[in-house]
């Protein structure tokens, strides 16, 4: 399944960027803030330095099995039935968090677009695209990754020289108002929103790169740079709406969004601010469905995981719709399953696999 294909350092570097963004862009700065208030940005910058220690983490790990998936080294440290148990936790790991991520996107669609279309239509939509991407393969959706990249990158552009000009300083002071545990809590929040899901590149990292050194520094480079993009929008939304506008507003980008307006001639672009992410959350949501695919095809010895795609795929458009009854159920999930959820598999996981890994060598 893996032998033929391979990806360029520079497309995982894409990959990694367009995995850290996600979600984090369009609902960040809103859980960031709620927590931290006006100091949200102190949060994300020493939640990006803990990030970049868990991609060492990751790095260190890939010089052991620089060949293997993690499923696959799961197998090989934890043997064949403990393996499996282990692997099969993972892959529900991927496979839920997909079905959250599908269910986010429907929520947006449907209470900020087009709130008369059935949430049901837009997450069959958005998943058959996701399935079908995942068959085409690893080097057909990175290629096409490079091709959306600078779209990406365009109107991120867009949205900060058009917000800037709304910018209120002030809106940042006073410093450290609510002491340091709250900037802690941000910190925490923004690590599983952002880098601790990047534990889903793994599957493709490092068995799929054709260049392990410059991957790994392209895996650096890219959380860096994905940290200062959600620094920078984070800056913009406590700076124009004000940290409790922004923690009140489950999307608080596409609300920054709204509010640009140069003359009478460049208003409502807000749409064209949300296509920045979906195209994001739709990489990311591929990522995991892709590792979820991968991973059950290897635990189970098939040869190719094409086959149990589009199964897969309705599962996970029936798993999306009852997957949060509510927002509310959605908001207190995420503050207290959520956080150790991604923990355990995003840094203990690995961490174990790493520790256990060298002793046995």
């Amino acid at each position: 399944m893996l032998k033929n294909q391979k990806i360029t350092s520079r497309q995982f570097w894409i990959l990694v960027i367009l995995c850290f963004v996600g979600t984090t862009i369009i609902i960040g700065p809103g859980s960031i803030t709620a927590k931290a208030k006006q100091d949200a940005w102190m949060a994300v910058i020493l939640s990006t330095g803990l990030g970049l220690l868990l991609v060492s983490l990751y790095n260190a790990w890939s010089n052991l099995f620089p060949t293997m998936t993690l499923i696959e080294c799961i197998e090989k440290i934890f043997g064949k039935w403990l393996g499996k148990i282990i692997g099969l936790w993972f892959i529900f790991f991927l496979f839920s968090n997909c079905a959250t991520l599908v269910w986010i996107l429907g929520n947006f669609v449907t209470t900020q677009i087009m709130p008369e279309t059935p949430i049901q239509f837009t997450n069959i939509l958005f998943v058959s695209v996701v399935v079908i991407a995942t068959r085409l393969g690893l080097e057909t959706f990175s290629r096409a990754a490079e091709i959306l990249f600078p779209w990406v990158i365009g109107l991120f552009i867009v949205l900060t020289v058009f917000a800037i000009k709304d910018v209120e300083l002030e809106n940042l002071l006073p410093l450290f108002e609510c002491g340091t545990r709250p900037i802690l809590g941000g910190t925490l929040v923004f690590s599983t929103y952002s880098s601790l899901t990047m534990v889903a590149l793994l599957m493709i990292f490092p068995a799929c790169v054709n260049d392990l050194t410059a991957s790994k520094k392209s895996f650096f480079s890219a959380t860096a740079i994905s940290g200062i993009m959600i620094l920078t929008v984070t800056i913009l939304n406590i700076s124009v709406l004000g940290h409790d506008l922004t923690s009140r507003n489950e999307f608080p980008v596409y609300v920054l969004a709204k509010k640009i307006s140069i003359g009478d001639f460049l208003q409502r672009i807000e749409i064209l601010i949300a296509i920045l992410w979906f195209i994001t959350i739709f990489y990311k949501t591929l990522l995991f469905f892709y590792g979820a695919a991968l991973g059950l095809a290897q635990t189970l010895g098939l040869e190719n995981y094409r086959p149990i795609t589009l199964p897969l795929g309705m599962i996970l458009v029936v798993l999306s719709l009852v997957v949060y009854p509510s927002t509310t159920y959605a908001n207190e999930w995420t503050t207290t399953t959520w956080i150790p959820f991604i923990l355990t598999n995003g840094l203990f996981l690995p961490l174990l696999l790493l520790v256990v890994g060298k002793l046995q060598k």
